[in-house]
């Protein structure tokens, strides 16, 4: 039952994440085509003002279609119409004048070629395949073409719906936070060191009295029960223990804990564990401070990455299951809080400027606005194969550690 309430939850996120787009696109008068709760095939769809919503057969998450994301190519005409052309001659003149159209930059003139293109292929002897892929092709050009189309907006515009995905999880993240605050947190003293013992690796590692634990191996820690799991599982390996001294976050040197009556301790001791609870501003307050906080972590985290120390702390969806599972069998409190996490690393992680992510997005949408002109499809296709090259090793490497932490390595 737990995994099943974690892997709603992920899907809830990223349902909520297209539901963001969706409704920012729809409010800066661009008109999405599709907006599904889970992924083809179909199970259930209908079309309302000339929007197609459907409830697909895979539950994870969703997905809104918005016309026309790239400046069309006349490469696209011929991946679309190839077929077709083999099969039907005719189809030459009106696709070659729609390719010169576009290739010209008269997108008005292109879109007004679409009839008689249209026409002919309604006309030819095709294929079933041709047909379809035709069909397609004609689809992707009335989209990519028309007044609506999303490369053709206003660069704030634009902004607004890529953005409005991980803005969505960032507000989400800050509401969740604030209803655990509301619903009553430890208060600090049991996160904060009351005494460190000589000798021990925490003292070695720079642990001082009065040092606020927040985080183990740049994971967040709320309570004292987080940390005495992340100390005791650790089975020996060295552990990063984040700290907050003077409101300024610290990282201390890893520390290997040691066996103390047959369970791996560090060598503190902590404040006496207390509950408190918020009312619905200051917890909104709270909940904002401590994203910004985590937000800082990730970035320290995302620099690990980069440099190669860090790879062992990428995770997977499978690893997020299992972890936010575990969350659920502990209690409420504690579900929502790694659930809060997940949404918040959702957005932030969708914020890197790599395509296909939103970031890349956001990223060419300010770089087309700087030029005044769109830029071509063959450039987004080369950045967007190194960014899925990237996106694919990080879920490769999450699900290698994944699978090594399930079988014990």
């Amino acid at each position: 039952m737990s995994v099943f309430v974690s892997i709603a939850g992920l899907a809830f996120l990223i349902l909520i994440h297209e539901a963001g787009h969706f409704f920012a696109a729809r409010a800066v008068g661009m008109s999405p085509r599709k907006f599904y709760v889970g992924f083809p095939p179909a199970l259930l769809k209908t079309t309302r003002k000339g929007i197609e919503y459907g409830l697909g057969a895979v539950p994870l998450g969703g997905y809104v279609k918005i016309p026309g994301m790239h400046r069309p190519a006349p490469s696209d005409l011929d991946v679309h119409f190839g077929p077709a052309l083999y099969e039907s001659p005719r189809l030459l003149a009106p696709v070659e004048r729609v390719k010169r159209l576009v290739a010209q930059g008269d997108f008005d003139q292109a879109r007004g070629a679409l009839p008689e293109l249209e026409r002919v292929v309604d006309e030819a002897d095709l294929s079933a395949n041709a047909r379809r892929s035709a069909q397609r092709g004609l689809n992707e050009l009335v989209d990519a073409l028309g007044s609506d189309a999303y490369w053709r907006q206003r660069t704030w515009k634009r902004l607004v719906v890529i953005a409005a995905g991980p803005g969505t999880n960032l507000v989400f993240a800050i509401a969740l936070l604030a209803t655990v605050y509301m619903i009553g947190i430890p208060s600090d003293a049991s996160r904060i060191v009351s005494k460190v013992e000589a000798g021990t690796p925490a003292a070695r590692a720079g642990l001082h009295p009065g040092d606020k634990i927040v985080g183990i191996n740049r994971v967040p820690m709320y309570t004292f029960d987080d940390l005495r799991k992340a100390i005791r599982g650790s089975g020996g390996k060295p552990l990063v223990v984040s700290v907050k001294r003077k409101d300024s976050y610290v990282e201390l040197p890893p520390a290997r804990p040691q066996k103390t009556e047959g369970v791996y301790t560090l060598g503190f001791r902590p404040s006496a564990i207390r509950y408190k609870r918020y009312d619905p501003i200051t917890a909104i307050g709270l909940a904002g401070k401590d994203t910004w906080f985590v937000t800082k972590a990730m970035g320290t985290w995302i620099g690990h990455i980069a440099s190669g120390s860090g790879h062992k702390e990428v995770s997977s969806p499978v690893g997020i299951v299992r972890e936010s599972s575990k969350a659920v069998a502990v209690g409420v409190r504690e579900y929502l809080q790694v659930l809060a996490l997940i949404s918040l690393s959702l957005a932030l992680l969708n914020l890197l400027p790599l395509l296909p992510l939103d970031g890349g997005h956001i990223a060419f949408s300010i770089i087309e606005g700087v030029r005044g002109q769109a830029v071509g499809r063959a450039v987004y296709e080369r950045v967007s194969a190194v960014g899925i090259a990237l996106v694919l090793l990080l879920f490769f490497v999450g699900l290698s550690n994944d699978i090594g932490n399930i079988g014990g390595g």
